[in-house]
């Protein structure tokens, strides 16, 4: 069975080597002077692909498709008939190649589920009456007490016995920092515990849980995607009428058949056959070379005639983790004492924001000492001893006291910015305040003005996460409506209410927005991160983390799909003057056949120019000079952190304690001297490699002026700083050099924002990393 299995899925490659074989020993047979048997190889060629051909008409009549395969089953009939073997046969390997080809480039990949059903909950832990045991799944019933194990999914819905439960329910929400529940909450399946074991009273059964009607939504909106239409066949709609009133007008005027079977030879449609499938073949190759996977020439088609684009949030547009973003501190702390103090306790640590916060204190360079004593309660923090000192690390009251006012504060400007907040207590007082965010990928804002000009008239968020974190970044990337608070039930209707009023495209990366991706025109998931239930069923995959890949890729789609439309019509055009000189007996069926291969050879040559990057190529930084960009981005990442604290540095030196205001002033001008000397190698290092890529007339010439306006800030901060210390008492030279601070800190920001998004982006992927 295996073996007749691998022939039916290689019928096409055997019947092209056997079209081709037979073409070339026919004419073997004929120079070593034997016609008869070089005549009878040619016609058995004929006959073998007569076969199959008279199938693929037959099962496009069964499917409704009516189209270019006609045209080649008539002409092989016709050569039989009027006894011209060699055009027969030379008519087989062009259909064969056209099929092989276009089975290649337009076999449409599978919604595959592979993933959502590795990843769906396989046992329970359950309480009996002979203490804990292990069932599967699909034995728990409502009511069942059940045990999550750290680490476990959650295998059914439920609510919370023994609790807190704290559960990462990116895979539902696609919220990235984990969520805390109470005893008494309910839980859905496919949640993932980050926290200590707890127990689970469950409501429902396997079937009926969050995450099997997850799996069942995809499974549905796969379903529902309606077959490809072949390109070849929408033109053939025109050109099949006119070759056969073509050709019976030849055989009616000359009475003679052959007139007519040369027409229909030289309007055998293989420019239609091979001219689309081979430009979408070398779409799909360029969109290879850049890290983008495409499913099938069928799915680069419809991506090219998209028009919405709707997106998810968390790991699309975001980066997907959190990320420290400020520190802010209590009074007689300094950030590096409250950072380096929770980071040292929390590398013993296994929940998310503690990763994220050890990440941030490495990235500054700071020390971190080795903790001991540590206990950590879920849903509260943790706690320890480090360096001599009691740290603990969590809510507010947890960490220990303070000033409830200031507390607030915190809280209130968190939940403004979209943050999440860490308080840090130092031998029972408050320290600071650690505000974590997932930060919008460089690329974002750029990616949307690409997609516009790409032809996107409407972008639409699509995201479990809160409106009030929603809102402000949807806004940011230009997006003309947003739906916060989506289930994946939720994202499929709304994908679908969009499909129905025009083609769209979903992007997302989580196993909420499977579905959704199942459900629009065309699925593109970033996979980047590795094999998820998304890139499983999308059409669409992006293995490298850039978002800029997706405008790319839509703009290599449209000029896919624009270039096989040339090449198919030059083929036509041709072949319209060629069957005018057959109706009029200009052309014999295998003089006719034999011009047919030229035609076909014009048609593959303007097909490939899909390989090529087209006038519209954006601009890269290639070799050394990516390399230089990834290093001047790294001094970014390194240098960042430093200017976020450049508010906090400034309330202290505006501060009455000198021995403060001396130390923030250190802090403050050693970040001068760095920024200056990172500035000096953008501007002699970066700014002229881009310029050579972007051309035109100073292309860099607005970064520079922001050059300028920061080194003239410096110099500001530069005199009011000595003048402070010449007058330690004067009040108004620090609020001053405060406000300049505050200043520079703004200008710097968006600065950098800039550098990263214009031109940071145009460095490639090291072929290294490429996957």
């Amino acid at each position: 069975m295996d073996v007749i299995g691998g022939l039916r899925r290689r019928a096409s490659e055997i019947l092209f080597v056997a079209a081709a074989l037979g073409l070339v020993v026919g004419a073997a047979l004929r120079w070593a002077g034997l016609p008869g048997p070089g005549d009878v190889a040619w016609a058995a060629v004929t006959v073998i692909v007569l076969i199959p051909a008279a199938w693929w008409v037959l099962d496009g009549l069964l499917h409704r498709r009516f189209g270019s395969d006609v045209i080649a089953l008539l002409a092989l009939a016709g050569t039989l008939a009027v006894g011209e073997p060699l055009a027969g046969a030379v008519i087989a390997v062009m259909i064969t190649g056209g099929r092989l080809l276009e089975e290649r480039a337009g076999r449409r990949a599978r919604r595959d589920l592979g993933a959502l059903l590795s990843m769906a909950p396989r046992v329970a832990h359950r309480h009996g009456a002979d203490g804990l045991e292990t069932v599967a799944v699909d034995r728990v019933r409502p009511g069942d007490r059940l045990l999550v194990r750290p680490g476990e999914v959650v295998p059914v819905d439920g609510q919370v016995e023994q609790g807190p439960a704290v559960l990462d329910e990116s895979t539902l929400t696609g919220e990235p920092v984990p969520v805390e529940h109470a005893e008494g909450d309910g839980v859905r399946s496919g949640a993932v515990n980050s926290g200590s074991p707890f127990g689970l009273r469950a409501t429902t059964d396997s079937r009926s849980s969050t995450y099997s009607g997850i799996v069942r939504l995809a499974r549905e909106a796969a379903a529902e995607n309606s077959p490809f239409v072949r390109l070849a066949d929408r033109y053939a709609a025109f050109f099949l009428p006119a070759t056969l009133v073509l050709a019976g007008a030849a055989w009616w005027v000359a009475r003679d058949p052959v007139r007519a079977v040369a027409v229909l030879v030289v309007a055998t449609p293989c420019p239609l056959i091979l001219a689309a499938p081979i430009a979408f073949v070398s779409g799909l190759s360029r969109c290879a070379r850049r890290g983008v996977v495409v499913k099938g020439g069928s799915a680069l088609e419809r991506l090219a005639e998209a028009r919405v684009l709707l997106f998810d949030k968390t790991g699309t547009i975001t980066a997907g983790h959190p990320v420290l973003s400020e520190v802010a501190t209590a009074p007689g702390r300094t950030a590096q004492d409250v950072l380096g103090a929770a980071a040292s306790l929390d590398q013993v640590s296994p929940h998310v924001l503690a990763t994220a916060i050890v990440r941030a204190a490495r990235d500054r360079g700071l020390r971190l000492a080795a903790p001991s004593g540590v206990t950590e309660e879920p849903g509260k923090g943790a706690r320890g001893a480090v360096s001599g000192r009691e740290v603990s690390v969590g809510k507010a009251d947890w960490a220990g006291e303070g000033d409830p006012a200031w507390v607030e504060r915190m809280r209130a400007r968190a939940a403004a910015r979209g943050m999440i907040t860490v308080f840090v207590g130092v031998d029972g007082r408050l320290a600071g305040v650690l505000l974590l965010r997932d930060t919008v990928r460089p690329d974002a804002a750029r990616t949307f003005r690409l997609l516009r000009r790409a032809g996107i008239e409407r972008t639409v968020m699509v995201t479990g996460d809160r409106p009030a974190v929603a809102g402000p970044i949807a806004e940011l990337v230009g997006a003309d409506a947003v739906h916060a608070g989506q289930t994946p039930e939720g994202k499929v209707e709304i994908a679908r209410a969009e499909t129905d009023r025009a083609a769209t495209v979903m992007v997302g990366d989580g196993v909420n927005d499977a579905p959704a991706l199942a459900a629009a025109g065309v699925g593109v998931a970033l996979g980047a991160r590795g094999a998820t239930a998304a890139s499983e069923t999308a059409d669409v995959v992006i293995t490298v983390d850039r978002l800029e890949r997706l405008a790319e890729t839509l703009a290599i789609a449209r000029r896919t799909r624009s270039i096989a439309r040339q090449s198919a019509l030059l083929g036509m055009g041709l072949s319209l003057a060629a069957m005018l000189a057959a109706a009029f007996g200009y052309l014999a069926p295998a003089v006719g056949a034999l011009l047919q291969e030229g035609i076909d050879l014009a048609a593959i040559l303007g097909a490939l120019r899909a390989l090529g990057p087209g006038r519209d190529r954006a601009p890269r930084l290639h070799g050394d000079e990516a390399e230089l960009v990834r290093r001047l981005d790294d001094e970014h990442r390194a240098l960042r952190p430093r200017i976020d604290g450049l508010p906090d540095l400034a309330e202290k030196i505006a501060g009455p304690d000198l021995g403060t205001r001396d130390a923030a002033l250190a802090t403050v001008e050693g970040l001068l001297r760095d920024i200056a000397d990172h500035e000096r190698r953008d501007e002699d290092q970066l700014y002229p490699a881009v310029a050579r890529a972007l051309g035109g007339s100073d292309p860099t010439g607005v970064m520079s002026r922001g050059h300028t306006e920061i080194a003239d800030l410096t110099r500001r901060i530069g005199l009011l700083a000595a003048e402070l210390r010449d007058r330690p008492d004067s009040a108004g030279t620090a609020a001053d050099l405060r406000a300049t601070i505050q200043e520079l800190h703004a200008v710097l920001r968006l600065h950098f924002a800039q550098e990263e998004e214009n031109y940071f982006v145009l460095a490639d992927e090291p072929t290294s990393t490429a996957r």
